[in-house]
């Protein structure tokens, strides 16, 4: 694993893309403060720019470096959640402004997959985290899922996990706002 994370911090350093496993389904990456890099993802799934990007962070505590305020229930949430759970923050900062959403709203996952969380703890910065797949078409469940398109249009595929068939699935999302009331977008 440890060549893999290696190779992958390399592109990611290089403002490059890479498709990898996360602790739900398999993600289209890069670094989640580099404006071109965001730009990149939007054009290779030719998804509309007004949609914001999920992040991933390796740690709780270091939410508090991209947005301003964190609900204390959305500790509690991180701790707790038996499932992959994004949550979406008011007042995004310190991330690429493609990626932030027209209301100021960033999603976040804090993940628990052993690959993200070394390659975050590593880079030093959040990473992108969005479905392999082009805009309209279905969330890929595993790696045998992705089209040629996503596999030709990233700098770099890490090799591990691809022969695993089972059928993964997007993380529950849920807003938060400043004061603590929250609601779900997808459960």
């Amino acid at each position: 694993m440890n060549a893999e994370i290696t190779k992958a911090l390399e592109v990611l350093k290089s403002g490059g893309l890479i498709l990898y496993p996360t602790d739900t389904i398999w993600g289209i990456g890069c670094d989640a403060t580099n404006v071109e890099a965001v730009e990149r993802i939007y054009k290779l799934k030719g998804r509309d720019s007004s949609k914001s990007l999920v992040i991933l962070l390796d740690s709780d505590n270091k939410l508090l470096s991209y947005v301003s305020e964190v609900p204390d229930i959305a500790y509690d949430l991180i701790e707790y959640a038996e499932n992959p759970l994004t949550i979406i923050y008011s007042n995004a900062k310190n991330l690429a402004p493609n990626i932030i959403h027209e209301d100021g709203s960033i999603g976040i996952r804090i993940t628990t997959h052993n690959f993200c969380k070394q390659l975050i703890q590593k880079f030093k910065k959040p990473i992108v985290s969005t479905s392999a797949n082009l805009s309209g078409e279905p969330s890929p469940e595993n790696f045998s899922q992705i089209s040629e398109t996503i596999m030709e249009g990233v700098d770099y595929v890490v090799d591990l996990e691809q022969a695993d068939m089972s059928k993964k699935k997007s993380s529950t999302i849920m807003k938060i706002e400043p004061d603590g009331r929250f609601s779900f977008i997808r459960k």
